[in-house]
């Protein structure tokens, strides 16, 4: 994916025990690697819920991304924490921007996408969204089953040409 979208910036959100290979055309020092399970609380046995801290890294990384290439954002099936850091990431970029037209940018892009809750209402608190995020992600529902890795291409704002 790396390679066929041009991307050079990378954010990677994986279990620890999920293993995977950064591509040659992703520098180390623009890998962002954030360690969590698909999951949307705290107390679930070993496994990581997405904490505030992931979610400001996924916000940090994204306001030092040189946007003239994509950002590639990944997880294992690019259903879940995948789509919830994209959207955060876009509303980091382009703050003006309506939650909901995103959201369905999202949905159309991704017939897929389900984003991970907690990542979509951390990120929807720290963006001071108000609620909107939280409700925009709410109001495409849960995507469609996917049986197995489902990539997408999201723009990060509205296009003004149409």
């Amino acid at each position: 994916m790396a390679v066929r979208h041009g991307s050079r910036e990378m954010v990677s959100l994986m279990a620890k025990e999920q293993a995977f290979h950064r591509p040659g055309v992703i520098s180390a020092n623009r890998h962002l690697l954030l360690h969590m399970n698909d999951i949307a609380f705290k107390g679930t046995g070993n496994l990581v819920a997405p904490d505030e801290a992931h979610v400001q890294k996924i916000i940090d990384f994204a306001a030092g991304w040189d946007d003239s290439a994509p950002l590639l954002v990944h997880c294992w099936m690019g259903v879940s924490r995948s789509p919830a850091a994209a959207l955060v990431a876009a509303l980091a970029r382009v703050p003006d921007q309506d939650d909901r037209e995103l959201a369905q940018r999202l949905r159309t892009a991704s017939p897929h996408a389900t984003p991970n809750t907690r990542i979509i209402e951390i990120g929807d608190g720290l963006l001071k969204r108000d609620g909107r995020l939280i409700a925009a992600v709410r109001a495409i529902g849960r995507g469609a089953d996917a049986d197995g890795n489902a990539p997408f291409v999201l723009s990060i704002a509205p296009d003004k040409t149409g």
